[in-house]
């Protein structure tokens, strides 16, 4: 940026005449917006249909098929005070769609920062519908090629733009001490929040 900055001083410096036409502005990234329609409020997204093409193409499938709707946030991780992500899903009684191909955030270019939407995934590759919503910066979820191992992190693919006080409220929802397993026992939201209709904006 600061070298973009130089440049362009450094020609309207020699070029007086030149400098009074205008560049063209950068195109803003193209973007889709949906709404979630929960029990506790509507979370409004911002897609990044350019930049995580199969990843936001992959969301809208289930948006469009109506997928969502009567799904839950079933999994809200608590890291600290105002800190977490929040976890949801098509319902499990749907078949899910096919799993599609990793959108690592190194290739990307989008992080994980507060109110980022991801998609959850064993495996790269194999991520369907469930998906989930960042409350902080979450570096540790971002790609990392130094690290060894899997160190694709997770694929971001947009953000929250209205109703991160939804968010926030279901962070701190109670779950149940007992049910979940692994890593996420303790997680599971309880009683889980509904999630009663997902749909494209205008």
């Amino acid at each position: 940026m600061i070298r973009a900055l130089a440049a362009a001083f450094l020609f309207a410096a020699v070029s007086p005449a030149l400098a009074q036409t205008d560049p063209a502005p950068t195109p803003a990234p193209a973007t889709v917006r949906v709404t979630l329609q929960t029990s506790e409020g509507a979370i409004v997204l911002e897609l990044e249909k350019n930049r995580a093409p199969v990843t936001t193409a992959n969301f809208l499938r289930y948006v469009d098929q109506k997928r969502f709707d009567g799904s839950n946030f079933y999994r809200a991780m608590k890291l600290g005070e105002g800190f977490g992500l929040i976890q949801a899903g098509a319902k499990p009684s749907a078949k899910p769609l096919p799993p599609i191909k990793h959108e690592p955030t190194s290739e990307t270019g989008l992080k994980h920062e507060d109110g980022t939407i991801s998609m959850a995934r064993g495996a790269p590759g194999t991520a369907t519908s469930d998906f989930f919503i960042t409350v902080g910066t979450m570096a540790s979820l971002d790609a990392d090629l130094a690290k060894p191992g899997d160190n694709l992190g997770f694929a971001a693919f947009g953000r929250v733009v209205e109703g991160m006080d939804v968010v926030k409220r279901i962070l701190v929802a109670p779950t149940s001490p007992t049910e979940g397993e692994g890593v996420m026992r303790g997680q599971m939201l309880a009683p889980k929040i509904r999630i009663v209709s997902a749909r494209r904006l205008p």
